[in-house]
């Protein structure tokens, strides 16, 4: 899961969660993330997953898409990269991982301790007597 913190616009500040991918961005409403601003064409530039490469920024033929203000039509992506393309400002982040719950596990410790010393006490008072 990644994070895009929009730092320009009217949107400014607003982060928004990715979690499948392909993700498009663009002008348009068929986009995952819509920015009406100007110089954003309709299909932007796309984030993609590659098992090999990690997080993918592919942009639309001939569209002016900065990492870390270097001109880039194709680029890896790392955490913290700003991303500018038009007169809009991204920022990439890796997003925090959920933890699971770990209260099953800790009652199963403490249960497991707990039957342990009942044993030790058992055992102490069968060997006393």
């Amino acid at each position: 899961m990644i994070q895009l913190r929009i730092l320009s616009g009217h949107t400014a500040g607003d982060t928004l969660v990715v979690r499948r991918f392909p993700f498009r961005i663009g002008r348009t409403a068929e986009n995952d993330l819509q920015l009406e601003v100007p110089g954003v064409w309709d299909r932007h530039f796309t984030l993609e997953f590659q098992k090999a490469e990690g997080f993918r920024l592919q942009t639309a033929p001939d569209a002016f898409v900065a990492v870390n203000e270097e001109r880039q039509q194709s680029a890896r992506l790392r955490n913290g990269d700003i991303i500018s393309f038009g007169s809009a400002k991204i920022q990439f982040w890796l997003a925090a991982p959920s933890q699971r719950g770990l209260q099953l596990r800790e009652f199963s410790v403490w249960f497991l301790i707990a039957a342990i010393t009942a044993l030790q006490f058992f055992l102490i008072y069968r060997l006393l007597k």
